[in-house]
């Protein structure tokens, strides 16, 4: 396919994709765990999250874009959100996590985009920020922003991601369904060989486990051996780390972003963060020496914010018991899980830096293998349109 020239493509909007014949796992009736969804079946599940993305692809080398993840609309810096880091492996640039890790909480939206980028997207956190009447006497702002590699498909070099790109994807972010697959920071992406891209899904406890919802959204660029309800389907498609191709690399990153609307202090989230490391294993990542997976959480409820200014000395607030953290882990798990699983299905074939070009996940013949296991999966639809 010729490159596309001139044309740049800039999704701001947090709907369902152009590509609509392409599906999550769920939907062809492979269900990952044993817990229901939200509705959605997305990070914006989880009350008051915002998700909003600007897609950049650009001639025949730019391949590149920003997700946007709010904890809720409005000034975060003033009423911040407990939060908390894990590093499964830390080769990446995820900026602010020093002081998530000391002070716990979170005071901007989270940003996604890619490596190169990562500058960028801080510089236009910081100018969010100030763009708030109430923070006219600011004086510091820790931005956070995580990234992976897209340099295969797309001219990390050109650094092309703006600060009007990341604005773009903050002021469009909305609830509702949210575009997966190559969008957004998941554009260039790639994940166990196959086009990676944005994930999204979401699990709701039920009431006498407190009713809460977990919401996770991931930027999947790693690699491995591809599992799917345990099927090795990795092994199965002879496409994996290690296999004929000594020359194939796990190397990327994968950026898991939970969310909840349990009240949670920062200690539980990190341990809910670690938890979502476990979903990674399920899907076969394995951590690699030049991956960079992290996994942010935050708590949405309004009980455990934080506020920037208080006359008070004590702060005082209820949080879930330790106790009542083992059904939250579970769903921080299948949610991630299948979180990057639906990136992998909603990914198209792309063609991009130097004509490279990385095949999308085949739906069609990995259905196959799950009929021939057990599962009574739907048949796939008619593929999409191939982008450039």
């Amino acid at each position: 396919m010729p490159p596309r020239l001139a044309v740049l493509a800039v999704l701001a909007l947090a709907s369902v994709p152009a590509c609509a014949q392409h599906a999550n796992l769920r939907d062809y009736g492979v269900a990952i765990g044993v817990l229901p969804t939200g509705r959605w079946n997305a990070i914006t599940d989880v009350p008051g999250v915002l998700v909003g993305q600007t897609t950049l692809v650009r001639g025949s080398n730019v391949r590149t874009g920003v997700t946007a993840i709010l904890p809720y609309a409005g000034n975060i810096f003033q009423d911040k959100v407990p939060a908390a880091v894990y590093v499964g492996n830390g080769f990446g640039k995820l900026t602010g996590t020093t002081q998530v890790a000391e002070l716990g909480n979170l005071e901007t939206p989270i940003v996604l985009t890619n490596t190169l980028s990562v500058p960028t997207a801080a510089d236009a956190l910081i100018d969010y920020t100030f763009s708030f009447p109430a923070n006219a006497g600011v004086l510091s702002v820790n931005p956070v922003v995580g990234e992976t590699n897209d340099g295969y498909l797309n001219d990390i070099r050109g650094r092309h991601v703006t600060k009007a790109d990341v604005l773009a994807a903050i002021r469009s972010a909305q609830t509702g369904p949210v575009a997966q697959g190559d969008v957004g920071a998941g554009t260039g992406t790639v994940a166990f060989g196959f086009k990676g891209g944005i994930g999204t899904a979401s699990r709701k406890l039920p009431a006498s486990l407190g009713g809460y919802t977990v919401g996770v959204l991931v930027q999947t660029n790693f690699g491995g051996v591809l599992d799917i309800a345990g099927v090795p389907v990795g092994k199965l498609l002879h496409k994996y780390y290690l296999s004929d191709q000594l020359n194939d690399t796990p190397d990327g990153s994968c950026m898991i972003v939970v969310a909840t609307d349990a009240p949670l202090g920062s200690r539980n989230l990190g341990r809910l963060a670690k938890r979502a490391m476990l979903g990674l294993g399920k899907t076969g990542g394995i951590e690699s020496n030049g991956s960079g997976d992290y996994a942010i959480a935050f708590s949405t409820s309004p009980d455990v914010r934080v506020p920037y200014a208080s006359k008070a000395s004590l702060q005082q607030v209820k949080v879930v018991r330790n106790d009542a953290m083992s059904p939250l882990f579970m769903a921080a798990i299948e949610a991630t899980e299948e979180a990057i699983l639906n990136s992998l299905f909603h990914a198209t074939t792309m063609t991009g830096r130097d004509r490279h070009e990385v095949a999308a996940l085949p739906v069609d013949k990995l259905l196959q293998l799950m009929r021939e296991r057990g599962y009574p999966v739907a048949p796939a639809p008619q593929p999409a349109a191939t982008r450039p």
